[in-house]
């Protein structure tokens, strides 16, 4: 089985890619959204996006700064 990749994308979103499609994306309440089958989305991070919890591409339209890198542990 492949393996699921995040990508953190500078200044935007975080790539979901899934080639088996199995990831499972689910709110705080416990609802699910619907990406049975899909092998690669992407998560809003700017929290501007319509379409919410998924990116929209609205980080261009606000010029939407992340944090330059990870933050390292240990």
């Amino acid at each position: 089985m492949a393996q699921v990749t995040i990508t953190v994308r500078k200044n935007g979103p975080l790539r979901v890619e899934d080639p088996n499609g199995l990831v499972e994306v689910v709110d705080a309440d416990g609802n699910k959204y619907e990406t049975t089958g899909k092998p690669a989305f992407s998560l809003c991070r700017c929290g501007a996006s319509t379409n919410r919890p998924f990116c929209d591409g609205s980080h261009n339209k606000i010029a939407f700064q992340a944090p330059d890198c990870a933050i390292k542990v240990g």
